[in-house]
């Protein structure tokens, strides 16, 4: 039996993003609901989901799991369909009483979502989960020179990139004044760009200078900008590019160790000249790198 829902054929011409609404916690119990149901069918005759490219994935425990949709909130989770060949790769995610396809979610047929939109609506939470949770950390892979993002906070401030209906890039800020997390009562001295990241298919074509540049104007009164230790190779070459192309904002960018009080601070260009210049290459040739967590 196919699987109920069926992504956009179920909604007609819109998208998740576009459709969702309601209470998150009312959408959380049809999933539970659902999942129960799912573990009582007969393993003789399981629904099946057909993703692109017309394969069919048999619905059975082994192949669905709950995951939290935000840090430290374990009671908000997510119902996510794997791959039975490869537990890494998602293929769906649950959701409105039916299952979606990762490449589904991200898509909307809102043409007024253009652009870097602020996350304000359940539904573009789940955009950010699943741009940030599924596709960069388990789908597009990591290399070892990129940072692992964990799932946002609820009220995380974020925006994400939309070009011709999907998403394709975010970014996410921790804001002058919030705690730095859970377990301290330590708040960020100043506005920190805490991650970035932009679809594979759609690197070098300067979306990590447009949201750099979004970042800065966003904080216009302030002096000094933060970006998350540690920032990756790929993203010193675009805060090169960047500092380079805005002069005026080689002052005010650093980079930062929460809560960020100066001694957690580093001049971001002045770290790109000294390594640019040969004492600092020859410097930088004994250094080894810090292992990631």
């Amino acid at each position: 039996m196919e699987a109920e829902g069926g992504g956009r054929a179920a909604a007609g011409c819109l998208y998740l993003v576009d459709t969702l609404a309601g209470d998150p916690e009312v959408l959380q119990v049809d999933a539970e609901t659902y999942y129960e149901k799912l573990l009582k069918k007969s393993s003789s005759a399981p629904d099946v989901f057909s993703i692109p490219g017309g394969e069919e994935v048999k619905l059975e425990d082994s192949c669905v799991c709950f995951v939290p949709l935000y840090r430290n909130n374990p009671t908000c989770k997510m119902l996510l369909l794997t791959d039975p060949k490869d537990k890494e790769t998602v293929l769906a995610v649950y959701l409105n009483h039916c299952w979606w396809p990762v490449e589904d979610v991200v898509k909307t047929a809102d043409p007024s979502r253009d652009g870097l939109i602020s996350v304000q609506t359940f539904g573009e939470r789940i955009v950010l989960f699943v741009l940030n949770y599924i596709i960069f950390g388990m789908l597009e892979g990591r290399s070892a020179n990129d940072a692992f993002f964990l799932p946002h906070s609820a009220t995380e401030c974020a925006k994400i990139f939309w070009r011709n209906g999907e998403a394709v890039a975010f970014y996410s800020v921790k804001m002058k004044g919030s705690l730095c997390d859970g377990t301290t009562s330590q708040c960020y001295l100043l506005p920190v760009l805490d991650t970035i990241f932009v679809r594979r298919k759609h690197r070098r074509g300067g979306l990590g200078m447009k949201m750099l540049r979004d970042f800065c104007q966003s904080f216009m009164a302030e002096d000094a900008l933060g970006i998350s230790c540690p920032i990756s190779a790929a993203m010193y070459q675009v805060c090169q590019k960047f500092l380079q192309t805005y002069p005026e904002e080689q002052k005010r960018l650093w980079e930062v160790e929460a809560p960020g009080d100066w001694s957690q601070r580093e001049n971001i260009w002045l770290k790109i000249q000294m390594e640019s210049s040969p004492a600092g290459k020859a410097e930088a040739g004994f250094q080894t790198s810090k292992p990631r967590e």
